[in-house]
């Protein structure tokens, strides 16, 4: 299956005029995008993180400026309106995607854990895409014993009231209750910060939905206005998870999650250090 064109964002020296055209954005948000990626690196565990569709490419970014950068992953597909009315031509196409990303049944199975990471609203993604990979799963006959204990769910949500009545995504499923506790978690943003990424930030690449999937065109970089304030966006996290700056705010949330009496997590900090 086809993947939307990206620009090599960690070697900015190869887009030439690009980013002279698109002007220099403001990082308005930069603060609360560094506490967002601690809490994702430690709350997804010492695993592999694929980050779906687009709404969190700015902490992928991020973190591919860090020596994280071997660990994370894009899923670009967008799948608005799209799982009820999956051809089997179109399963075969997901599962072959999926493969070519390391996400088969036999890889889930082995290596890292793998965590999926999105911001999440109702969380209709990610429950499609559990049951893309369940089904997956027992038509290859891998074992779901061992799967169950390597699959998460990671969501970034709109910070709210934290009372038990207040709504939770994953308690208006059933199948997160079919995964180990603390494998569907969630981490909060303001809710500006969350509107922006998930709704009117300009984003690196088009949506990439199901008409997409076979367009050969959709391999070409696009040129528009709002793809190059994307694209001059992106850059600029990526510098900023570089910088002295910007490591040592990220040190410091790390250093604030419990995770942090697990090695793997005390091995990137040195690293970052």
């Amino acid at each position: 299956m086809n993947r939307p064109y990206r620009w090599d964002l960690v070697r900015p020296d190869q887009l030439g005029t690009l980013l002279e055209r698109a002007g220099k954005p403001t990082l308005w948000f930069l603060d609360e995008l560094i506490e967002c990626a601690a809490k994702v690196i430690a709350r997804a565990g010492d695993a592999d993180l694929y980050f779906v569709g687009r709404s969190a490419d700015s902490v992928h970014d991020l973190l591919s400026g860090t020596p994280w950068r071997e660990r994370i992953h894009q899923l670009p597909l967008s799948f608005a309106g799209t799982w009820d009315g999956l051809s089997e031509s179109d399963v075969d196409t997901l599962r072959g995607y999926l493969a070519s990303a390391g996400l088969s049944p036999h890889d889930l199975a082995r290596g890292r854990p793998k965590v999926f990471v999105d911001l999440v609203y109702t969380g209709q993604t990610f429950t499609g895409l559990y049951g893309l990979l369940r089904k997956w799963i027992d038509d290859e006959r891998e074992a779901w014993s061992i799967i169950r204990g390597r699959l998460r769910f990671l969501g970034i949500t709109i910070r709210e009231d934290t009372s038990p009545s207040a709504f939770r995504w994953q308690q208006q499923f059933t199948w997160p209750a079919d995964l180990p506790a603390h494998a569907v978690r969630n981490i909060s943003l303001d809710e500006p910060v969350w509107l922006y990424f998930g709704n009117t930030q300009p984003k690196l690449t088009a949506s990439f939905p199901r008409p997409r999937w076979s367009d050969e065109n959709g391999r070409a970089p696009e040129h528009s206005e709002k793809r190059l304030r994307g694209l001059a966006e992106a850059v600029a996290i990526v510098e900023a998870g570089r910088s002295k700056a910007g490591r040592d705010l990220l040190v410091r949330h790390l250093r604030k999650e419990p995770a942090m009496a697990e090695s793997w997590l005390r091995t990137l900090v040195t690293r970052l250090r």
